[in-house]
């Protein structure tokens, strides 16, 4: 596994769509500016804007508030299909850790 990518990001794909949502589903508990999570994602402010939109359309993500002329953005875990990718994204970290467990343990054995 690369050092820089998430297993989410490893098993699922690194393309900017998913940059975004691993960030936002790791730093739940925070809300950022676009520009933050363009930077913090690893995913261009111009790619970002393509396809923000329809994160906001779609109810996957929703502003909190304004800091200065910043908007800010957090997931919206009110949306239940949020809910459910984000124990989805949990659920398979565990079970890519639980299989590298296991092999390292075979190897030791």
């Amino acid at each position: 596994m690369e050092n820089d990518k998430t297993i989410f990001l490893e098993v699922f794909g690194d393309n900017p769509i998913n940059r975004v949502l691993d960030f936002l589903v790791v730093h739940e508990d925070f809300d950022y500016s676009m520009t933050d999570i363009a930077k913090h994602s690893g995913v261009g402010y111009a790619t970002l804007k393509l396809f923000w939109s329809k994160l906001e359309e779609n109810k996957i993500v929703k502003q909190t508030r304004i800091v200065g002329k910043a908007k800010m953005y957090r997931l919206y875990l009110e949306n239940p299909v949020v809910k459910k990718f984000r124990d989805f994204f949990w659920e398979t970290a565990h079970q890519k850790v639980k299989e590298e467990l296991r092999k390292e343990e075979m190897l030791t054995a």
